[in-house]
């Protein structure tokens, strides 16, 4: 007898930040594995040509606004997902972008902002989807965390708390649902080429990148693709029942010294 009946072959999928980058590049990935996918952001034009394109190819998604900052606003989300696709087995979280500034010299607003995008937004998605998991006895919550966690950057005034909020509540939901079926993991990426950081001026991105420099935090120029943390996320949820993927780490590779 096996010890845990197999997760279904279609997992119907709830991606929060779905709009661009990780997100966009997950929601990808899993609707070609045959997941259908709700594509969760507050550009929903941008999330409504990329399920155009993955029904195109054969996949099953649709584009559902969601601010995760507004309780009604997730209500509304993880209801017509239910409606459309069937009852949530996936949520994958990597909403959020980053706000770049000194923490003494960040306005509260935009550091309470970056908390309630970052970690608020999560707990308003995982209370209404993970009591469902709970009841079927299995599920999968797969928090898109950072490698400023273990090795905090200058310049990331609010976005290294609040990442380091998400990472902590997702290990303490790892103690929370043992027992239950229901698995809560973390992908980590290192440095990844995505839209976050595009609105900096010049001015920013040149002192956040000597404060990373000075601190040894900048290596190599090498950066990873969307689609590298996508596969990550894809491994964790494609685990057979019995093995929980708690934590992956996935970082850039140097690029080849020259001989």
């Amino acid at each position: 007898m096996p010890r845990f009946e197999p997760n279904p072959q279609r997992r119907p999928t709830a991606i929060a930040g779905a709009s661009a980058g990780i997100g966009a590049a997950t929601a990808q990935a899993l609707a070609a594995s045959g997941h259908p996918v709700a594509l969760g952001a507050r550009r929903v034009d941008k999330c409504q040509e990329l399920a155009e394109k993955i029904r195109a190819d054969g996949g099953q998604a649709v584009a559902v606004p969601l601010d995760v900052t507004d309780e009604d606003s997730v209500t509304a989300f993880v209801t017509r997902t239910t409606e459309e696709l069937g009852d949530i087995e996936v949520l994958v979280y990597g909403a959020g972008d980053l706000d770049a500034d000194l923490v003494h010299e960040m306005e509260g607003s935009r550091f309470q902002g970056q908390l309630d995008v970052h970690l608020g937004g999560a707990h308003r998605l995982t209370s209404r989807i993970v009591p469902g998991m709970v009841d079927r006895r299995r599920g999968d919550v797969v928090f898109i965390g950072s490698d400023v966690v273990p090795k905090p950057r200058p310049r990331m005034g609010a976005y290294v708390p609040a990442k380091a909020g998400l990472e902590a509540m997702a290990r303490t939901m790892r103690m929370e649902l043992e027992g239950t079926g229901v698995r809560a993991s973390i992908v980590r990426p290192g440095p990844t080429s995505t839209s976050m950081g595009m609105q900096w001026d010049e001015k920013t991105t040149e002192a956040v990148l000597n404060d990373w420099v000075k601190w040894g935090l900048a290596r190599h120029p090498y950066f990873l693709r969307a689609s590298d943390i996508a596969d990550a996320v894809h491994h964790v949820i494609s685990a057979p029942r019995g093995v929980h993927l708690s934590l992956i780490e996935v970082e850039p590779e140097a690029p080849l010294e020259e001989r």
